[in-house]
């Protein structure tokens, strides 16, 4: 059982970034959207999104579940030397999601919309950023649990280079995924053509971004070259990625839509699969030279036992109607 439940871990992981990364993306792309084009954005938006947004967040939920059951060392790891950055992702996640249901659902539009606008599109940009400067930490060493001082155990093992581009690169991917999903929601030839440029946008940040990554990685100490060109998996994944983006970028150009969002996708999977294949099980890595690994953390057998059962009997009754809820609020209105 113990590899179902780390693959529901891997998978919860990836799903929060790609599925609620995108909703996260959809407030960073209005916030970088001119006021005459705000109205069409949140249009769009809310179509999009507006019926599934909040079960996105069930993945997230999954995955902190898992880790505080599973992985009580990590878990704990992360939530006393990383509180600083979770307390704001989550404060992020809460005004958000607040913000969102009083300006979209709201009956009343009051004098208050104006700050739920700028709440909303705040919040979008500081809680991916956040998201991931938590991930970047977890792989920067940075974390020093052995620290004597307030600002050592808690600040500088965030507080980095490297967790911070990590957190702009991910900002740049949520954006990049929500202007290609975005598209396919599109009816417009002209929101198209608007959402196609933010794409580009997105993607020309993503790129400065990602390079500034592997600089930081080196400023930092950060093994991240290694990691992602000296084994064979990484390497693939990579080439893939490129490719992927290559062929995106040309159905694009003809005018074809509808697998836009499989290979965007696929895109940032690679990205990730890249990056965590080669010091995988590790998932924390510390100043000491310590690493914190999945299968070394794990609780006893009969709870892994049960959580992963539990797992496999709760994907059985719940995807399957998350699956039509994507399916019935994603077709296009007559």
């Amino acid at each position: 059982m113990e590899y179902v439940v780390i693959s529901f871990l891997c998978l919860a992981i990836l799903l929060y970034f790609l599925l609620g990364g995108a909703d996260f993306g959809a407030g960073i792309i209005e916030l970088f959207t001119s006021s005459k084009n705000r109205s069409k954005t949140r249009k769009t938006m809310y179509h999009a999104i507006g019926p599934v947004w909040e079960a996105n967040h069930m993945w997230l939920i999954i995955t902190v579940v898992i880790l505080f059951v599973a992985f009580p060392k990590i878990y704990s790891t992360m939530s006393v030397y990383l509180h600083i950055p979770l307390v704001i992702m989550l404060i992020g996640i809460i005004a958000r999601g607040t913000a969102f249901v009083f300006r979209h659902y709201d009956a009343v539009k009051d004098d208050m919309q104006w700050l739920y606008n700028r709440i909303f599109k705040y919040s979008s940009f500081i809680t991916p950023l956040f998201l991931g400067i938590i991930a970047g930490s977890v792989l920067s060493g940075q974390i020093d649990t052995e620290a004597t001082t307030f600002v050592d155990a808690y600040v500088f093992s965030w507080l980095n280079w490297f967790s911070i581009a990590v957190g702009l690169f991910t900002v740049a991917l949520c954006g990049f995924l929500a202007s290609i999903y975005l598209i396919g929601e599109s009816k417009a030839d002209e929101d198209k053509k608007r959402f196609i440029k933010k794409a580009e946008f997105m993607n020309i940040a993503a790129v400065v971004c990602g390079a500034f990554v592997f600089m930081a990685a080196k400023l930092d100490n950060v093994p991240l070259i290694d990691w992602v060109f000296q084994n064979n998996i990484g390497l693939t994944a990579v080439c893939l990625a490129s490719l992927s983006l290559v062929v995106l970028w040309y159905l694009l150009l003809k005018g074809k839509t509808k697998v836009l969002r499989i290979l965007a996708g696929f895109q940032v999977t690679m990205i990730l699969l890249a990056i965590s294949y080669a010091h995988f099980p590790n998932f924390i890595r510390l100043k000491n030279g310590d690493k914190i690994s999945l299968f070394e953390s794990m609780a006893p057998v009969k709870t892994i036992d049960s959580l992963g059962l539990g797992l496999l009997l709760g994907s059985l009754l719940i995807l399957p109607f998350l699956g039509y809820l994507f399916y019935k609020f994603q077709q296009k209105e007559e």
